[in-house]
């Protein structure tokens, strides 16, 4: 009966990932062959000439389809803004998870509050504020304003308090001061949730399509995701063209997700134990 148990469980998740490695192999297909056979009924499997056209046609892209430079330009906001999610969310999480000061019930509870309000409601202050800081189509408007992650703080609590107090008190015998203890002892053994909350940052950041196109204008400073909207008005019918650009915004993303997948789960499983 466990045996039966066992091979219909391994059956279930085999067809799921089926269902969400489909199209990103259907996706990749697509990017190989030309134009005509894209569009072909019934449609083929695999290419049956296949092309680089597709990828030719991007990279020699003029200036309202910089594709390489939305690249380079989502690389560094994901990036620049994961980083600065780090360090915010390490520190004000370690304060509210280690340290006892008076209102600290109460700030967390605030922080907690703030990830019920919509991110909609946020659009007009964030753009007033960026108006006012001169950072308009630039990439400074994609990096700072959602460096302040409530969610981030929450999360990292969590896993801060899961972590055994003996060996700060070990350090503190030791002569370490709270910065000391934070950067030399917290960090080092936090590296599974810091690892997923950075990947969630940079995918929040990446995927990210609303923002840009309030504070970005020139071509040359999109992102991925408004870039690939123009790439899809200016090739509409050009499948293949449209399938690469859409291959080339998903590579970074599964090679984030390889290298980061066991942190990811340590740190998810371990962020939970004590509340």
């Amino acid at each position: 009966m466990g045996r039966v148990r066992g091979i219909a469980w391994y059956t279930m998740l085999s067809g799921l990932s089926l269902v969400f490695i489909a199209p990103v192999v259907w996706m990749l297909i697509t990017s190989f062959k030309t134009p005509d056979e894209a569009t072909r009924v019934p449609p083929t499997l695999l290419p049956q000439s296949p092309t680089t056209g597709a990828y030719d046609t991007i990279f020699s892209g003029g200036s309202q389809t910089p594709v390489l430079r939305w690249f380079l330009n989502s690389m560094l906001a994901a990036t620049g803004q994961a980083l600065l999610v780090l360090a915010v969310a390490s520190m004000a999480a370690y304060a509210l998870a280690r340290m006892e000061f008076r209102g600290k019930r109460v700030i967390f509870a605030l922080i907690i509050a703030t990830m019920f309000v919509p991110s909609f409601v946020l659009i007009i202050p964030n753009f007033l504020m960026v108006d006012r800081l001169g950072w308009l189509d630039s990439l400074w408007a994609l990096i700072v304003p959602g460096a302040a992650s409530a969610f981030g703080v929450f999360f990292l609590r969590q896993f801060f308090q899961s972590l055994p107090r003996e060996l700060e008190e070990a350090a503190v015998l030791e002569g370490a001061n709270s910065w000391q203890i934070f950067t030399k002892v917290i960090l080092p053994l936090s590296k599974p949730a810091l690892a997923t909350l950075a990947v969630i940052a940079f995918l929040t950041n990446w995927n990210d399509f609303i923002w840009p196109v309030y504070v970005l204008f020139s071509p040359g400073n999109f992102t991925l995701p408004p870039g690939l909207a123009i790439l899809q008005g200016a090739y509409t019918i050009n499948y293949p063209v449209i399938m690469a650009g859409a291959a080339i915004a998903s590579i970074p993303v599964l090679i984030l997700f390889v290298i980061a997948q066991r942190y990811i789960i340590e740190g998810v499983s371990r962020s939970g134990l004590k509340g």
